[in-house]
C-alpha cells in the first residue's frame, strides 16, 4: 500500500521540488536537502506505475520550473516551459526505478538490515542514476540540477574529492533513504538501527579533501569587459573586444604568466580575419604574456567555440574547441524537427556549432592548463579529461550576458567551485559579465569580480599535481553509483520474479498427505 494517498502524494512532491530548487544558488541552503530528498521519496513508496509517472513528474515539473526559470529572462516562455516539462517527464520514468526497488527488494529479501541497508543503497544509486540519464541523454543531456553541485558552500563538499559529484549524490540520498526505513521499521527504540545512516553521516562530514601536490603557482590576469556580449545586445563592430581590452589596460606593465579573456570576448575569428589578429598582436606585446581568449572560428564549412591561446610573435600557438554546444543555444538539434514549431525562436540560430575533439588541456610557460568553456563545465568527460591530460590549473571562460539579472551565473559558479574540489585544482572561472572568481582547490574564493561591472584581477594562482579518486576511478564510480544500481534492480525484479515462479509451482505440486481427502490445488 502507498504510505500516502495519490492526492496527497502529488503535492508533497511538488513541494519537494520547490524546497529542492532553494538548495541551488542564488539561496544555496544546501541542508534544506536533507528535507527536499525525504519529500520526494516518500510519495513513491507503495506506488503503482501511474502513480509513480505523476508523482515523479510533478517533482521534476515543480523543481525545473524554478531551477532553469533563467531560460525565460530573453527569449520568453516557450524555451523554459519545454524544457522544464522534458526534463519532468524524464524524472517521472526515472522515478519509476525508485518505486520498483521499494517493491521488489523487501519482498526478495524481507530481513531487516537488508531492509536499513542495501534498499537505501539501491534508491540512493537510483537517484544517482537519474541525474547521470537527464545528463547524458539527449543532445548530450541537461546535467544541471545534481544534488553534489548543492554542498560547493557545505562542509560535506570534501567527499567530492575522493567519489565525485555523483558520489555526494548517492551518499546524501542514502541519508535520506536510510532514516526513512528507521522509521518504517519502527526501530527508532533499537541504537544499531541508526548505524547505516550515522555511518553515512560520519563520511559525509569527516572526510577530508584529497591531497594534491603542491607545484608553485603561476600569475594569471583575468579580465571582465562587461560588454554588449548578449544576443539581443546592441553593439558595435567590436565592441565586445573594444570593453574588454579597455578592462585589460590597468594590467599593461604589470608581471603576467598568462592573459585571460572570456568566452565570446572577441567578436571576430581572428584566424581569419588579418585586423583582428593584428590587434591581438599588438595586446600581447603590450602585455608581455601570452593570452587565451575565445571567438567564434571556421573551418571549411564548419564553426566552433574555439579557446585560442595567442602568443606574443606567434599567433594562435594552441586551441580547444567546445566540447559541448547547448542544444537550441550554439545548435538546433533535428531542425526539420523543431523549427516548423518554433520558427521564429529557431530562426535566431542560423549557425550551429560543431562539438570540438581536441583535448581541454593546452601548456604555456611550461604549466598546463586545463580548460572548459561555459556549458562544458556541468559535463564530467571535460574535466576529467583535463585533469587526466596533466593540467595543474583550470580555466572556465563563460558568457552569462543572456542571463543578466538571474542566478545562473551563480549556479554555474558552483559548479565551478566544485570542479576545485573534485580535482584538487584551482580553477580560474571568468565571465563576460560577472560573476568572476579565482577558486582555491578546496572551493574557498581567492580573489573575484561581481557582476556587471568591468575589471581586472591579477592573481597568483596555485598550481597542484597528482590526480584525486574521483578523476582516477571517475567512469568506475558513475558506473558503479549510476548504472550499475540499474542493473541490480533488474536483476532483483528477475530474481523475485523466478522465486514467484517457482513458489507457485511448488504449491500447485506440492503432495497431498495421505488419507486427507482432499484434492491437489
Amino acid at each position: 500500500m502507498p504510505l500516502l494517498p495519490l492526492w496527497a502524494a502529488v503535492p508533497v512532491s511538488v513541494v519537494a521540488g520547490i524546497v529542492l530548487s532553494t538548495a541551488f544558488p542564488a539561496l544555496a541552503w544546501w541542508p534544506i536537502v536533507f528535507v527536499a530528498v525525504p519529500l520526494a521519496l516518500l510519495p513513491l513508496i507503495g506506488r503503482r506505475a501511474g502513480g509513480a509517472l505523476l508523482v515523479g513528474f510533478a517533482f521534476g515539473a515543480a523543481f525545473f520550473s524554478v531551477n532553469v526559470a533563467f531560460t525565460a529572462r530573453y527569449l520568453g516562455p516557450v524555451p523554459w516551459i519545454a524544457l522544464s516539462v522534458f526534463e519532468a517527464l524524464l524524472t517521472g520514468v526515472a522515478a519509476l526505478t525508485i518505486t520498483w526497488a521499494y517493491r521488489w527488494l523487501p519482498r526478495l529479501v524481507p530481513g531487516r538490515w537488508w531492509r536499513l541497508v542495501a534498499l537505501p543503497a539501491l534508491v540512493a544509486g537510483l537517484w544517482t542514476m537519474r541525474e547521470q540519464f537527464l545528463g547524458s541523454w539527449p543532445y548530450g543531456g541537461f546535467p544541471w540540477g545534481r544534488i553534489g553541485v548543492t554542498q560547493a558552500s557545505s562542509p560535506l563538499a570534501p567527499v567530492a574529492s575522493w567519489i565525485g559529484m555523483s558520489g555526494l549524490s548517492f551518499l546524501i540520498v542514502f541519508v535520506c533513504a536510510a532514516a526513512i526505513e528507521v522509521v518504517r521499521q519502527r526501530s527508532l527504540r533499537r541504537p544499531l538501527s541508526y548505524l547505516p545512516t550515522a555511518a553515512a553521516v560520519v563520511l559525509l562530514v569527516v572526510t577530508p579533501a584529497f591531497p594534491t601536490t603542491d607545484a608553485g603557482s603561476i600569475r594569471i590576469g583575468a579580465v571582465q569587459g562587461n560588454g554588449p556580449a548578449g544576443y539581443f545586445d546592441e553593439r558595435t563592430r567590436d565592441a565586445v573586444f573594444e570593453s574588454q581590452r579597455a578592462a585589460t589596460e590597468p594590467l599593461i606593465g604589470e608581471d603576467i604568466d598568462l592573459l585571460v579573456w572570456p568566452e565570446g570576448g572577441v567578436d571576430s575569428d581572428p584566424t581569419s580575419t588579418p585586423v583582428t589578429a593584428a590587434r591581438l598582436n599588438r595586446l600581447v606585446e603590450q602585455i608581455g604574456a601570452p593570452l587565451l581568449m575565445n571567438a567564434a572560428t571556421a573551418r571549411g564549412t564548419e564553426y566552433f567555440n574555439t579557446s585560442l591561446l595567442w602568443e606574443p610573435g606567434e599567433g594562435a600557438a594552441a586551441a580547444y574547441d567546445k566540447r559541448h554546444p547547448v542544444p537550441f543555444g550554439e545548435y538546433v538539434p533535428d531542425r526539420w524537427l523543431y523549427e516548423p514549431l518554433a520558427p521564429e525562436l529557431i530562426g535566431l540560430l542560423q549557425l550551429d556549432y560543431t562539438p570540438g575533439t581536441l583535448p581541454p588541456v593546452i601548456e604555456t610557460a611550461g604549466t598546463r592548463v586545463g580548460l572548459a568553456i561555459c556549458f562544458d563545465v556541468i559535463y564530467d568527460d571535460v574535466i576529467w579529461d583535463g585533469a587526466s591530460g596533466g593540467a595543474e590549473v583550470f580555466v572556465f571562460q563563460t558568457n552569462n550576458a543572456d542571463f543578466r539579472g538571474t542566478d545562473e551565473n551563480l549556479q554555474q559558479l558552483a559548479f565551478a567551485r566544485m570542479r576545485a574540489i573534485e580535482t584538487g585544482r584551482a580553477v580560474v572561472n571568468l565571465s563576460t559579465v560577472g560573476t568572476s572568481q579565482v577558486i582555491a582547490p578546496d572551493g574557498s574564493v581567492i580573489d573575484g569580480l561581481p557582476e556587471n561591472v568591468a575589471g581586472a584581477m591579477l592573481t597568483d594562482v596555485p598550481l597542484r599535481t597528482g590526480l584525486t579518486p574521483s578523476v582516477a576511478l571517475g567512469p568506475v564510480l558513475h558506473a558503479v553509483f549510476g548504472w550499475g544500481s540499474l542493473a541490480v534492480l533488474l536483476a532483483v525484479g528477475l530474481l523475485g520474479k523466478v522465486r514467484t515462479r517457482r513458489t507457485r509451482a511448488g504449491t500447485t505440486t506440492a503432495p497431498v498427505p495421505e488419507g486427507s481427502g482432499a484434492a491437489e490445488v
